[in-house]
């Protein structure tokens, strides 16, 4: 680290640090409040080895565990987590997502080509904690250790389906091909030309519990069965019903298919059914009970009917209530590549959801700061927050994020996009998508590693890294940003550059209520590279705030427009604000190459 990059950090280093909730009032935090950090219990601390295994016998396809292999189990888990709150809380966070922590099936997929349920999203078990990742009781301890911080713990939860389980007797192996509602429709046997079953039944678009319970044959497009010894491999018992799958193969992830075929086997459940939508109700609103949690991060949303989430949805909304959770957050995975608003906003218009995960956000950060994109994408961008429901306020609770589990690592794209470039201007463009994150409207939600340099090797398996010492080959063989050290080794350093400058930022952000409730304006953007500029706005006082980014190489020098009243400002954070405006309306900004600039109006009436 050299240069403009360690005068960055010494500046960013130099802000004050607001005191942050610490007693139940964390309660009444709105969701646009909240800095998330989202972390795989597997990759992140392994604190009991004893259930590395998830009290299992055999070798890894048994028992799921191998810390070599990047699609096993590698020993992370919930007192893991407990141990590292100090760690997590350093670096600003106010909520954890936990990724999904049911009991999963250990292994499944074809042979030769098995891996384990790590990640947790192969679920058999929806009322327990796996065993890998240690007890309900440990999960207890996490919520409360959390909450007693002032901090929010998020549940990752899944609908859309189960572990593998179910099989077809028409299919020898796996995939089988997606049968639709035309072609095999629910009252005919093996397609359109075959016997008549299920009688009366009028099709899924009439939600009756009278209706459904018509659909008593579940052979319409193929003939489900559940291999033996599985028979009772689910928990609730009623998923172990293979009347409550779609059961009509493997998806295309377009049409219907997308809410109504499998996702590489996994089950699919029939989520139009009225005791799917009671059952899942009953399950999840049963987690919010017992464990008082403070939110769901719901996957694969687009994958399920919106009749479904406009019945759960307000369900989770009203338990949460009777639990004593006003503001209890909500939002859907829905995954686009995209910075149009269009796919997304539809689902908390149509899909019953309050809020999405935003990949709009993630597509803009892309295109402009690991890419070469017009800063004006982030006007398109964000001109779109008025087609989600409830505009802009709906808006500012999306969580916003630049890397995941799934599509990867912010710092992959920017080696990818400038292969030529030095350690220190990727360093730069990370800190600088960073930047972008904890300053502007939705929910900062920082992926676990990206404080400490990881960089990975590109989605799904190849950016779920270990924190603990790794020993996967492919994961140590990384260059790390801002560090000579590797994955070999447990990464929790609070002197890691980037923990530095996510901690500072997240400070700055819980601090002031114009970063994380003002409305925006747009002050500058243009046709390439370079100035990207807004103003915030505090809730209460109308204090403007100017947030100025670069994202060329070259430095710049420009007026920006501030309102009228704006006279006086401090610099709060990156390169230092002119002191006064050039005139009434008009700032003059210098950002150094991939820099940005946090100012504050001295006065919420200056004069």
């Amino acid at each position: 680290m050299r240069g403009r990059t360690a005068m960055l950090l010494a500046a960013l280093c130099a802000l004050p640090a607001p005191a942050m909730a610490q007693d139940d009032g964390f309660r009444a935090r709105l969701p646009e409040d909240e800095v998330i950090y989202f972390v795989l219990p597997d990759r992140f601390d392994n604190a009991d080895p004893a259930n590395d295994k998830g009290g299992l016998k055999g070798d890894r396809l048994q028992t799921g565990y191998d810390p070599a292999s990047k699609g096993f189990y590698h020993g992370g888990d919930l007192q893991g987590l407990i141990r590292q709150l100090d760690y997590i809380q350093g670096l600003g966070a106010t909520a954890i997502w936990v990724g999904p922590i049911f009991r999963n099936k250990p292994v499944q997929g074809p042979k030769g080509q098995e891996s384990a349920g790590y990640h947790g999203y192969w679920i058999t078990d929806f009322e327990h904690v796996d065993p890998h990742f240690g007890t309900d009781a440990d999960f207890a301890a996490l919520v409360k250790a959390a909450h007693g911080r002032g901090m929010k713990v998020y549940m990752d939860i899944i609908a859309n389906h189960t572990a593998d389980v179910i099989r077809y007797r028409e299919c020898a192996d796996r995939p089988c091909p997606y049968r639709s509602r035309a072609d095999y429709p629910y009252q005919r046997r093996g397609g359109v030309a075959g016997p008549a079953i299920n009688p009366g039944f009028a099709g899924d678009a009439d939600h009756s519990a009278a209706n459904f319970d018509k659909l008593t044959d579940p052979a319409y497009a193929y003939t489900p069965f559940v291999p033996k010894g599985e028979q009772a491999a689910k928990n609730p018992a009623w998923l172990n019903d293979v009347r409550y799958y779609h059961n009509r193969g493997e998806t295309t992830y377009s049409g219907e298919s997308a809410t109504m075929g499998d996702f590489a086997g996994l089950d699919d459940l029939m989520t139009e059914h009225p005791r799917v939508i009671a059952g899942m109700i009953d399950i999840f609103g049963g987690w919010i009970d017992r464990f008082g949690i403070d939110g769901f991060r719901i996957d694969t949303a687009r994958h399920v009917d919106p009749h479904f989430w406009q019945q759960f949805v307000p369900a989770m909304q009203a338990r949460a209530r009777a639990r004593g959770i006003p503001n209890f957050h909500v939002f859907g995975e829905v995954y686009v590549e995209t910075v149009d608003a269009g796919p997304l906003a539809w689902h908390t218009r149509e899909g019953g959801f309050p809020a999405v995960l935003d990949f709009a956000f993630r597509q803009a950060s892309l295109e402009t700061v690991a890419g070469k994109a017009a800063t004006a994408t982030w006007e398109r961008m964000l001109t779109g927050d008025a087609l989600y429901q409830g505009g802009a306020a709906t808006a500012r609770q999306l969580p916003t994020f630049v890397s995941n589990h799934d599509a990867g690592r912010f710092a992959t794209f920017v080696r990818r996009a400038f292969p030529q470039a030095g350690e220190d201007e990727v360093l730069r463009r990370v800190m600088l998508a960073n930047a972008m994150l904890l300053t502007l409207r939705g929910v900062p939600t920082i992926y676990y590693g990206d404080e400490q340099g990881f960089v990975g090797d590109g989605g799904d398996q190849d950016a779920r890294e270990d924190m603990f010492g790794s020993q996967v080959a492919s994961y140590n063989d990384n260059r790390l940003l801002g560090s000579t050290a590797t994955t070999a080794t447990a990464r929790f350093d609070p002197a890691h550059p980037l923990y530095r400058e996510i901690a500072a930022l997240a400070r700055l952000r819980t601090g002031h209520a114009a970063l994380r409730r003002g409305s925006e304006t747009i002050r500058a953007r243009g046709d390439e590279p370079g100035l990207f500029a807004v103003s915030r706005f505090d809730p209460d006082t109308g204090a403007e705030y100017l947030i100025a980014f670069n994202t060329s190489t070259a430095p710049i020098r420009a007026q920006v427009q501030v309102d009228t009243a704006s006279t006086a400002f401090d610099t709060l954070a990156g390169a230092a604000c002119s002191p006064r405006a050039s005139a009434p309306g008009s700032l003059a900004l210098d950002l150094p190459p991939l820099g940005y600039s946090v100012c504050a109006v001295r006065s919420a009436n200056p004069q």
